[in-house]
């Protein structure tokens, strides 16, 4: 039986996390040429897949862009994973760096499928990642990855939701009274979570919290190379 064929109408919910309308779309029809009616999600921001995930509990796999608005890099990854820890997150990206790769599967990544996949590769890795087996040619990680980011990944993995919130909110440069607002928590929550962060990654400032996340963000070739001359 074909792979695709395990995957019936109404069991299989996918959403697709991309800022580009394009490629949004070519994916959207791949994952059909896999999955029979398969229903498929679309989200342009990394707030928007949030709330996609919020609404539809039953998602099996996000398709989530490394370079999203909003997603902050390998943040992005281990907020989804933190507050849906059911839902498989396989990242996209046109970055094909191997390091980067091995990367996001430390961060709690299920694959990491390049952008310029040919068709026939995707729908592959696509089959394989919803059967539960990892996609070729990805390699998990190895002895010889970086242990700053295996034990960076561990401490992250250690906060709510909640907490890895207010960090992200702490790493674009809000005060506590502007976290607050934007979550709609009082602001001496805030100052608890702060205090329960700065524990568990071992720093004592703002100013180091936002170093260490800004180790997550990655560079995007593709706007690299629009932005040369």
């Amino acid at each position: 039986m074909p792979a695709a064929a395990r995957y019936s109408a109404g069991m299989t919910r996918i959403l697709i996390a991309d800022d580009h309308p394009l490629f949004r779309l070519a994916l959207a029809q791949a994952v059909r040429n896999v999955v029979d009616d398969a229903t498929v999600d679309e989200a342009g921001g990394f707030e928007s897949a949030r709330r996609a995930l919020q609404q539809h509990r039953d998602t099996d796999l996000v398709l989530l862009d490394l370079h999203m608005p909003g997603s902050h890099g390998l943040m992005g990854l281990v907020a989804l994973r933190s507050e849906f820890p059911a839902v498989a997150v396989v990242m996209i990206s046109a970055n094909d760096d191997p390091q980067v790769m091995r990367r996001a599967l430390v961060y709690g990544a299920a694959g990491f499928i390049p952008k310029r996949t040919g068709l026939d590769d995707l729908a592959g890795n696509l089959r394989a990642i919803l059967a539960c087996e990892s996609p070729q040619p990805m390699s998990g990680p190895t002895a010889d990855d970086r242990a700053d980011d295996r034990e960076l990944a561990a401490r992250l993995a250690s906060l709510s939701p909640q907490q890895l919130r207010v960090l992200g909110l702490v790493a674009e440069g809000l005060l506590n009274k502007q976290i607050a607002d934007r979550l709609d928590i009082q602001e001496r929550t805030v100052k608890a979570h702060m205090s329960a962060v700065f524990e568990r990654l071992g720093v004592r400032t703002r100013t180091q919290a936002s170093l260490l996340l800004r180790s997550l963000e990655i560079a995007d070739p593709s706007r690299h190379v629009a932005d040369d001359p």
